[in-house]
């Protein structure tokens, strides 16, 4: 028995890669999510901030920078679950998207398992920050 997917989440997308990101959002689309999206961290800082997003799913390399600069640069008046997806999968580049604030680093290409966990991650993470329990 598979266990229930968690409420809608307001998801916001940052990939420079045309097809990727419409995957991306297609998918997340279909699992009942509203989704966001920019294609570089420039547009990423100026659209983040005006909607209230539970989670970031952002690429690490953006034409303009990276997600790591992306969750330093951003001001955000709310918590979001940061979810960090790179070609790049050494050790190294994981300890380096947790220490930017990203609470998981999927390596490309993951798995839609490893994606639905880390979304299952984050609606927990948006009860217990709601309830005041982090």
């Amino acid at each position: 028995m598979t266990e229930p997917r968690p409420l809608p989440l307001r998801i916001f997308v940052v990939e420079n890669h045309a097809d990727t990101l419409h995957w991306l959002t297609m998918y997340l689309q279909d699992c009942g999510h509203t989704v966001g999206s920019a294609r570089n961290l420039a547009e990423a800082l100026e659209a983040l901030p005006r909607a209230n997003w539970d989670v970031l799913v952002s690429d690490i390399g953006l034409p303009d920078g990276s997600g790591w600069d992306l969750l330093q640069k951003v001001q955000l008046p709310y918590p979001i679950f940061g979810i960090a997806i790179s070609g790049f999968g050494g050790h190294a580049d994981a300890t380096r998207s947790r220490a930017a604030g990203f609470r998981a680093h999927l390596v490309k290409p993951f798995k839609m398992e490893e994606l639905n966990l880390c979304l299952d991650q984050a609606a927990q993470f948006l009860a217990e920050s709601r309830s005041g329990e982090i």
